[in-house]
């Protein structure tokens, strides 16, 4: 026992210089967790291996759970048709293909099933984080590409259960009956206790923040237990027990709550897959390697873009969701080591699937980075992707040949009052939001604007900047408001430019670029907090009134669905 600690702190010291490295590199952690687990095979640093696999198998089940937990089925209504055909279609599409091309690679049929289904899938959580950190989460295709990725996690999950199947020795009937009736059956029941009868235990439950923590570990490994007994895998019934929680009002408690338990063994699971690469299979397999990872990398955005056109989304929007699928995600390995275990791959495949996983989640984390950069360089070649009638998610209520005095970029938050005030003083103008919601919400509201972002440049070269005598952005984005004035300065010198910031080094730049006025939300609170005290002073009547006035405004913003940006400290 002792040994296995002292091998555990030293894997987790090497494990804090790779992820350093990897931060420093823009890349998730978790290709940091699985070059750990290649350097201690290597180096032959794992004595414990039986009390490092136990490890490993509870970080998939702590994995799975947290997938769950962000598998909330409601998104998927959100996105609708878009979501569905996509996710299914690219499945589809991907698996043939894989599968087709596993097989001209010499692999068995069942080796390239199992190859073909780990190229299908791709990462939710890494796309999500990838897509908050650069605050597009809300945007249209952000929410199309959540929405997929969701019918893909659903996907897995019933092909979880059949190869888990596979393990109890049923022939293809029998595994096909346990499949889609006991299995769809069970998930049925669970999904309708999950919605009906959980929330008001949890409602019970989490009156205590403690007690809320040991239930949903309990819920967690009980169900996990329960569908290891019914001749099921563990990690399907970690990932239903995930799924049921997050239709819970409480998800985000728990997700905050169980974080730190999960996270810890998450990596000893990484770590641990990456042990299982052997690097002179690394050398052997590099050509399968390369073909399987080029395939994710350029075939799957391919099939997404192709899909998305087909239903007539503009070719940047389908460029950009087709870049979340250009990497293989946790079920891949998941369902590539179950596998293994099972005695159907040979432990070169985990090699060679492990490697791709590296390259593609890798080469995709800097596609997302870069998606703008990109899609820029190569937007003239693919038209072809785009139908020429008009685009399903060009949402817009204006005059194409209005000559609009005043652009505002970004609704919420901050535009909603300065909409306001453009409306008093009876000026000509057109909001531009990302939002598909918000603006459809304009639209209603008689208020001229269309979808878009501030940082396409097709759509900032389709606006009139010559004639703006006034640009707002409300976006917090440096780089996009230094475009902005940059777009505005070289069309129209006069024009007054008024943006966003939230750090002072930002706000100096934005000035010394052209920015007539730079709003700094945090100070401005201060400001303001300090002239209601001066002129107020001790004054009760007059802070209640002020008060009253405060709170019919933001139920206004309530009702629109307003929340408070999170800012990250730098």
């Amino acid at each position: 026992m002792e040994i296995a600690l002292i091998e555990l702190g030293m894997i987790i010291g090497i494990t804090v210089l790779i992820s350093a490295l990897m931060m420093f590199l823009k890349q998730p952690f978790i290709i940091g967790y699985i070059i750990t687990g290649i350097l201690v095979n290597y180096f032959s640093l794992i004595k414990s291996t039986e009390s490092f696999a136990i490890f490993g198998q509870v970080g998939v089940v702590f994995l799975l759970f947290m997938v769950g937990l962000g598998l909330n089925p409601r998104i998927v209504s959100q996105t609708g048709k878009a979501a569905l055909v996509t996710g299914i279609g690219q499945i589809i599409f991907t698996s043939v293909i894989g599968f087709l091309i596993s097989m001209a690679l010499g692999y068995s049929v069942v080796a390239s099933l199992f190859i073909s289904i780990a190229l299908t899938f791709s990462s939710t959580i890494i796309i999500m984080k990838l897509l908050s950190d650069k605050g597009e989460i809300e945007s249209l295709y952000a929410r199309i590409s959540i929405g997929f990725l969701i019918v893909q996690d659903l996907v897995a999950m019933f092909i979880l259960m059949g190869v888990s199947s596979f393990s109890s020795g049923q022939d293809l009937k029998s595994i096909l009956f346990t499949t889609l009736l006991v299995g769809i059956g069970l998930v049925t029941l669970f999904l309708f206790f999950g919605k009906y009868i959980l929330p008001k235990v949890m409602g019970l439950v989490a009156k205590s923040q403690e007690l809320l923590l040991l239930f949903s570990l309990g819920w967690c490994l009980a169900l996990a237990s329960l569908f290891y007994y019914l001749n099921f895998s563990i990690e399907i019934g970690a990932l239903l027990a995930g799924i049921t929680l997050a239709m819970s009002p409480f998800r985000y408690e728990i997700s905050s709550k169980t974080k730190n338990i999960r996270d810890f063994f998450i990596v000893l699971f990484f770590i641990w897959l990456g042990s299982q690469m052997v690097i002179s299979d690394v050398v052997r397999y590099l050509p399968a390697i390369l073909i399987f990872s080029f395939f994710v990398l350029i075939g799957n955005p391919l099939i997404v873009m192709i899909l998305m056109g087909m239903m007539g989304y503009t070719k940047r929007t389908g460029f950009l969701a087709g870049l979340t699928v250009a990497q293989i995600s946790e079920f891949s390995l998941i369902i590539i080591a179950l596998g293994v275990n099972l005695g159907y791959l040979g432990a070169g495949v985990l090699s060679i699937m492990t490697m791709v996983g590296i390259i593609t989640i890798a080469g995709s984390s800097y596609f997302i980075i870069y998606s703008e950069k990109i899609f820029q360089a190569i937007s003239k070649y693919l038209n072809v992707f785009e139908r020429k009638a008009k685009k399903v998610d060009e949402y817009r209520y204006h005059d194409p040949d209005g000559n609009y005095q005043v652009l505002l970029f970004g609704y919420n938050r901050i535009g909603l009052r300065i909409v306001e005030a453009f409306r008093k003083l009876k000026m000509k103008f057109m909001v531009i939001d990302y939002n598909p919601d918000t603006v459809l919400e304009m639209a209603k509201k008689g208020i001229h604007c269309r979808y878009g972002d501030a940082d396409d440049y097709e759509l900032l070269d389709e606006l009139k900047f010559p004639k703006i005598k006034l640009l707002v952005s409300t976006i917090p984005d440096m780089e996009v408001n230094a475009l902005l004035i940059h777009k505005m300065r070289k069309a129209n010198k006069n024009a007054i430019v008024l943006t966003v910031a939230h750090q002072i080094e930002d706000a100096v730049k934005l000035y010394n670029i052209g920015a007539t006025y730079v709003i700094m939300p945090h100070f401005l609170g201060g400001d303001y907090t300090a002239a209601l005290i001066e002129n107020y002073g001790t004054d009760l009547d007059k802070f209640i009134k002020e008060k009253v006035g405060h709170l019919a405004h933001l139920k206004q913003r309530q009702e629109m669905h307003h929340t408070h940006p999170h800012i990250e400290k730098n």
